[in-house]
């Protein structure tokens, strides 16, 4: 039996919110890729998970995204861009970047 190697996880660097990106809570999941994701600019938006992103990873209600606003329709439309982790989340908190509401 072959021995597996291990491997080391290096701490990646966590993606903070660039120019024509927003931080969002997804509300519902609405079928065919699309998502209701509650931003926090205020808006509600339907963002879509792009094809590099469908069958790799998996997005719950509640989580929390980075969304990729569209030039038009920008208070309606997006694009997810990344999800975050737990860890991630809570960075974000410590940070001041993310206001968690309920």
């Amino acid at each position: 039996m072959p021995r597996r190697r291990r491997i080391e996880e290096k701490p990646k660097e966590l993606r903070i919110p660039g120019e024509g990106e927003v931080l969002g809570i997804v509300e519902k999941l609405l079928g065919h890729e699309k998502l209701r994701v509650r931003c926090m600019d205020g808006a509600i938006r339907i963002c879509r998970i792009p094809g590099r992103m469908k069958k790799r990873v998996w997005i719950r209600e509640g989580d929390v995204v980075l969304v990729s606003i569209w030039d038009f329709q920008p208070h309606a439309r997006g694009d997810i861009a990344y999800r975050y982790t737990r860890d991630e989340v809570r960075k974000l908190e410590e940070k001041g970047l993310l206001q968690l509401y309920e």
